[in-house]
């Protein structure tokens, strides 16, 4: 038995309200999104986002693991970045591989490092955090 046996690496990525929980452990190379397949994840703009650090590590680096990653909050756009950004910590970490990090910051540098930007919250006055009711005098 190799000393990666039964190892789980448990990561996480956020975008805006989206949280995804990434569980990589050894296995033969299955990646599934809410129990769903990557290969059928739809809609498929969501499913080109998710698969950028899959193909910039290559097959030799997740080959040999299985990703399940749980998502949840947000619109599918915000929880496919927040997948993508689970997935690159994930297999950074399962690598142990500074260059595999340096390729991810090359290539987008939101792969491992969050976005802070919040909605600000609603203020009173006026329907968001900043537009106001008009007021006219004629």
């Amino acid at each position: 038995m190799s000393s990666r046996a039964k190892k789980t690496i448990i990561e996480v990525g956020k975008r805006k309200t989206a949280i995804a929980r990434v569980y990589l452990r050894e296995g033969e190379g299955r990646i599934r999104i809410n129990n769903i397949p990557l290969e059928i994840y739809t809609p498929e703009a969501a499913r080109y986002v998710i698969m950028e650090p899959l193909l910039i590590a290559g097959k030799d680096v997740w080959g040999g693991v299985d990703i399940d990653v749980k998502v949840e909050g947000g619109g599918f756009m915000s929880q496919a970045e927040a997948a993508r950004m689970g997935i690159a910590k994930a297999l950074v970490r399962w690598a142990r591989s500074s260059s595999l990090k340096k390729k991810f910051l090359n290539y987008d540098r939101s792969m491992l490092v969050g976005d802070p930007r919040r909605k600000e919250p609603k203020k009173f006055g006026g329907p968001g955090a900043r537009r106001r009711k008009q007021k006219s005098y004629r």
